[in-house]
């Protein structure tokens, strides 16, 4: 009684004490308690109590619902039946409500039966048993129909802490208890008040996809209730939720797919195109039209393998969609956009024709199909395109709508692209195009109506790759009329970005060579104004990239727009950012130039970038270490474009060594500064990678630099600076020496800094970079890295790691140790196979007991698959002798966490994967032992207590 009082009193003070603190303090003392074992009695008592209020009531049941779902293991065996029976008084007591408690406490009688087995419970299982409740209690009726309704929904409800095969054999039971639960249903159908509730009810067992022939059901009086209250304005949304679960129900394959399911169709069918009329019908409400509009778009999606085959009955249900498509509201007509998608995947891909002989038959079908909908496509192009128009008032709209006015855009450009693969993209084209010729018209000045040529310009840049580079009807007058569009900068915007998206069309028209003058004068002009200097930026980079053939021969004026921009000389408004993007196409022009005229016009693109670093460095250590990062990295990521897009080794290797002393004096004076020493890393990164061995007389002052920089300052990005090189020069015998001598120091300092899972979580970022850069050595020199006298110490570091929390750190723990258990797979790496069965077979019983610990809840559920690959890498490279470390330490996990027959399941697919068998054969019980030592927190707890990851190495439990 003391208990129950204080939960009374803490929940007033939650809901009505006027001090926040004293909130706070309630709320947490009642989630304390809702953990403990006196939580299960206090709160059925106080449901029972009649003086219990709403706020006691509605805590009890949400506390009850918890602990049946996730701590009935607390409980002793003997408590089930009177747990049960006070569960069944409940749902009587609030048989009429209130509602919330009446959910709660259905959901906690169904998670109930998913606990126990159909034998324990008795009576045939829980379907039967509220069989006979309702038979001998009817006035109950509306509780049991709620818990009827939660059943199916309980199945997939992995809050129940209810072990794999458990769930697994509660669907078996459920599946084959779906006669009598419809048997049910239909006998409360003649009860009016309770049809609605009936139908939800059905709608619920659908979703469990049992196999019932479409026969059956095409005639079932649930069915022919549901479809005759589509129109029924009380029963209408309860009708649609079953009509809908029906139309999945008849394309899911465990229902026997559409075939069998043909009966049920032909009904369902007939009765949903009826309904077409009311799509138009102004006296509808708009919820109404939306769930009709999702019976249509439910069809669509369900039967689009049908609709594909080109019938005339599917051809109505494809001008229902159509007239769906063009509802004035864009979230009615959305619906079916995945339908168009899914429509145009099942034309256009191969393997839905395979049926027919041959390919010759194979064509004819296809094409005969595309015909067919061809009309279809193209009035959906007129349709969807004009949604895609600016507001008038686009100016004043709030960030919020103005996101979701370019999420649209975005969903249409999808559905133009549909259309493209199924009509061709140049006879889309002729399509938009007629819009943009009459926007065009009338689009004079700056003061004219721009927002129908742009919107046209939009849906023709959406389909840009679809759009043949030889086409010579369209384009043309496209480009010509876009270059005489006025210079509003939104629409300037759009005429840049649509540049860029034809710039294989500009390089190959016959036309190029002419156009492209006046195509950079409008992308100059686009610089020139802040709304549209990134799109023009972007479409500048795309047009030297395609047409840097053309280019190579323009360099001057190519050179005026990049200093200007890069300088922000004259009327340029790019941004730093932006400004990469012309970086990037000088860059790609000078790729194409022979080695002696790229050399000079790389030092040209070199000049504006280096002059303001050289001046800086000039005026000496104290101020470039007082120099803002981004003064000093705004020009460095210049250089790392630069060095990533000029493909001239030899050049780049030249560069570098020139600008070396500047890159050294930043690296010498700010080292500290982990925003400036990426960026450089990032520049010497792709210097590396363009230049490979031409950069060999740099490479050396190089790696000499970042060992000794490292160890002071532990920057992260020279480890991964260091995998690049790894990379390139691993297996140069030339550079072996000071290569071995790189790897040894910053493993060696790493291993010092890592020496506890605290230090790697401080340290995600060098534990990350550290093991990524142990994986480059595993494949690019072993025989540098594995002979090493710091190969065990890393071992052991990895193991210390392995269930940081970080995502991408704990990842590359993994792929490292599974590296080295796959040595053997790459011939070079089986000769160092008795080096590495020295350092892991003394640990192999920690490292296995490790990663059993990360499965079974000391990484997160999403790591799973990559654990579960490490350890089966272990399997498969140590044998036998891996099963028997396996066995040591699931043989620590107590058996009331997991039975002898979850742990044999699992050591069983460990010796499988030794025999060779396949991975996916393997998933499900090595998924089951995870997630039955994640059923629950107290049984995570218990499992981690047992197999303590944290600690290297455990002495045996005798």
């Amino acid at each position: 009684m003391e208990l129950q009082n204080t939960v009374k009193e803490a929940l007033n003070a939650l809901y009505h004490h006027p001090d926040d603190g004293v909130h706070l303090q309630a709320d947490r003392w009642l989630q304390d308690f809702q953990r403990t074992l006196d939580a299960w009695q206090v709160a059925d008592n106080l449901l029972h109590d009649a003086t219990s209020n709403l706020e006691t009531l509605i805590f009890c049941s949400q506390t009850l619902r918890s602990k049946v779902q996730r701590d009935f293991e607390e409980l002793p065996s003997e408590a089930f039946h009177p747990l049960r029976d006070s569960l069944n008084n409940l749902l009587r007591k609030f048989h009429k409500g209130p509602p919330k408690v009446r959910t709660q406490i259905s959901i906690a009688v169904a998670a109930l039966a998913v606990h126990v087995s159909a034998e324990d419970w008795g009576d045939g299982g829980i379907v039967k048993w509220l069989h006979e409740e309702m038979n001998l209690h009817p006035e109950f009726i509306p509780g049991f129909l709620e818990l009827l309704t939660v059943l199916p929904e309980e199945v997939s409800n992995y809050k129940i802490a209810a072990r794999p095969e458990r769930r697994r054999q509660f669907e078996k039971e459920l599946t084959s208890q779906m006669e009598i639960a419809l048997n049910i249903l239909t006998a409360c159908l003649n009860i009016n008040e309770l049809k609605e509730q009936v139908l939800e009810a059905f709608a619920s067992w659908l979703r469990l996809k049992h196999g019932i022939p479409g026969s059956v059901l095409a005639s079932h009086p649930l069915v022919l209730t549901a479809l005759s209250s589509l129109n029924s304005e009380l029963l209408s949304e309860a009708a649609v939720n079953v009509i809908s679960e029906l139309i999945h129900y008849t394309a899911a394959g465990s229902s026997g797919g559409v075939s069998v399911q043909m009966p049920l169709i032909q009904v369902l069918v007939p009765q949903v195109m009826n309904l077409k009329g009311q799509l138009r019908d102004s006296s509808k409400d708009e919820e109404d039209v939306k769930a009709i509009t999702r019976l249509f778009s439910d069809m669509g999606d369900s039967y689009v393998e049908l609709i594909a085959t080109g019938s005339d009955e599917s051809m109505l249900i494809v001008h229902a969609l159509l007239e769906v498509a063009s509802h004035p509201e864009y979230y009615i007509a959305s619906m079916t956009f995945n339908f168009w998608h899914s429509l145009q995947v099942n034309l256009t891909r191969w393997e839905s024709y395979i049926s027919f002989v041959n390919e010759s038959s194979i064509e004819a079908e296809r094409n005969r199909r595309l015909e067919v909908f061809r009309p279809a496509y193209e009035s959906l192009v007129s349709i969807v395109s004009s949604r895609i128009q600016y507001p008038q008032d686009y100016q004043d709209l709030s960030y919020e709508d103005l996101k979701e006015f370019k999420q649209t855009r975005y969903a249409v450009a999808d559905v133009l692209i549909d259309a493209a693969s199924v009509l061709g993209g140049d006879a889309t084209l002729r399509i938009l195009y007629m819009k943009l010729d009459e926007a065009a018209a009338c689009c004079h000045n700056e003061q004219s109506e721009w927002h129908p040529a742009e919107a046209a310009l939009f849906g023709i840049r959406a389909i840009s790759t679809y759009v043949s580079t030889v086409e010579a009807e369209v384009m043309p007058k496209v480009m010509d009329r876009l270059l005489k569009l006025p210079q509003h900068p939104q629409l300037l915007q759009t005429v840049c970005l649509t540049i860029g998206a034809y710039s294989k069309w500009l390089d190959v028209a016959s036309s190029g060579p002419s156009i492209l003058p006046s195509v950079l004068h409008i992308l100059m002009s686009g610089m020139g104004i802040s709304d549209s200097a990134a799109a023009a930026a972007v479409a500048f980079r795309q047009i030297c990239d395609d047409c840097r053939l053309k280019l190579s021969g323009c360099l001057d004026g190519l050179f005026h727009t990049y200093h200007g921009a890069v300088n922000g000389e004259g009327s340029f408004k790019v941004s730093a950012d932006d400004s990469l993007h012309l970086v990037e196409a000088l860059s790609k022009v000078i790729t194409e130039l022979p080695p002696d005229h790229a050399k000079r016009a790389l030092e040209a693109l070199c000049l504006p970038v280096v002059t303001p670093l050289q001046e800086v460095v000039r005026q000496g250590p104290d101020t470039l270490n007082s120099k803002p990062a981004r003064d000093l990295t705004v020009h460095i990521d210049r250089f790392g474009y630069i060095f990533r897009y000029v493909k001239h080794a030899e050049a780049v290797a030249d560069a570098i060594q020139r600008l070396w002393p500047i890159f050294k004096a930043i690296f010498d004076i700010r080292a500290w500064d982990m925003q400036t020493m990426e960026s450089l890393c990032r520049a010497c990164k792709y210097a590396v990678r363009t230049s490979g061995r031409y950069m060999e007389f740099t490479i050396g002052a190089m790696l000499e630099e970042i060992q000794g920089l490292y160890q002071q300052h532990h920057q992260p990005c020279f480890l991964y600076l260091s995998s690049e090189v790894i990379k390139i020069f691993g297996s140069d015998p030339y550079c072996a020496n000071y290569l071995k001598s790189l790897i040894e120091a910053l493993f060696m300092h790493t291993t010092h800094l890592l020496t506890s899972i605290q230090e790697f979580t401080a340290r995600p970022d060098i534990a990350d970079d550290c093991f990524l850069l142990a994986s480059r050595c595993i494949r690019y020199c072993p025989q540098l890295f594995i002979p090493s006298a710091v190969f065990p110490s890393l071992v052991d570091c990895s193991l210390i790691g392995i269930t940081v929390q970080h995502r991408e750190a704990s990842k590359s723990i993994l792929t490292f140790l599974s590296d080295i258990f796959d040595l053997a797979n790459s011939a070079e790496g089986k000769q160092y196979l008795p080096i590495r069965n020295s350092v892991i077979i003394p640990r192999g019983s920690s490292i296995t007991r490790i990663l059993i610990a990360s499965l079974t809840g000391a990484l997160p559920s999403s790591r799973r698959e990559l654990v579960t690959y490490t350890l089966l890498s272990l399997s498969r490279a140590y044998g036998q002798q891996s099963v028997v470390w396996a066995k040591e330490s699931v043989s620590l996990i107590p058996l009331t966490a997991v039975t002898e027959v979850e742990r044999s399941r699992f050591l069983k697919a460990l010796s499988d994967a030794v025999s060779g068998a396949d991975d996916n054969a393997l998933s499900v019980p090595i998924e089951d032992l995870s997630d039955v030592c994640r059923r629950n927190r107290t049984v995570m707890e218990i499992v981690q207590q047992s197999l303590r990851p944290l600690e290297l190495s455990i002495a045996p439990v005798s």
